[in-house]
């Protein structure tokens, strides 16, 4: 997986976003944060391993038939690995945020062994960030990384298959915005 490629490629978007917008100057980064939370919470739903009380525990890796808005149908899909990808999105955009020059190598050592430990990890760390971020500290941020990497390695997805995805994804995001999204 080519994380600087897509470092590159996010910036393109967002300095897309930015100026069609009419962001320059705004301070984006707690929208970005919160953002980043969203979309966790949301990978989080579709992985369902932490709801205990429910039959349904099993991760949401295949879409049901559904009827697109032009009454089409599309099957397929991963919803598990759309939702981690949207995370990696915003995992991006905040690292180009904050100066993020390079990405550190790390070994994928982890700070938990389980899945629901990874999430509440990586919510716990990114909850910080606001505050470490002004004294422009890094290595909360490489840290969140490496933990967001270890989950996706958790779920058995492979760096080709984040890569492709995050490929995918980041044209759908070009073409929101050429529709006006």
């Amino acid at each position: 997986m080519n994380l600087q490629k897509m470092f590159e490629m996010q910036k393109v978007l967002d300095d897309r976003i930015i100026k069609e917008k009419g962001l320059e100057g705004k301070d984006l980064l707690p929208n970005l944060i919160l953002a980043l939370q969203v979309e966790l919470a949301e990978c989080a739903n579709e992985w369902r391993g932490f709801k205990h009380w429910s039959n349904d525990r099993e991760p949401r890796t295949k879409h049901p038939l559904e009827t697109s808005p032009n009454g089409a149908f599309r099957k397929g899909g991963n919803p598990l690995l759309e939702e981690y990808v949207d995370c990696l999105h915003f995992l991006l955009s905040i690292g180009n945020k904050i100066g993020v020059k390079e990405v550190v190598p790390f070994k994928l050592i982890s700070l938990t062994n389980d899945i629901t430990g990874h999430f509440n990890s990586i919510f716990k760390l990114i909850g910080q960030w606001e505050i470490v971020f002004l004294y422009l500290d890094q290595n909360p941020y490489h840290i969140v990384v490496r933990e967001f990497m270890n989950l996706g390695e958790k779920f058995g997805f492979t760096p080709d298959q984040i890569e492709a995805a995050y490929m995918d994804k980041n044209a759908v995001n070009h073409q929101r915005q050429q529709e006006g999204y």
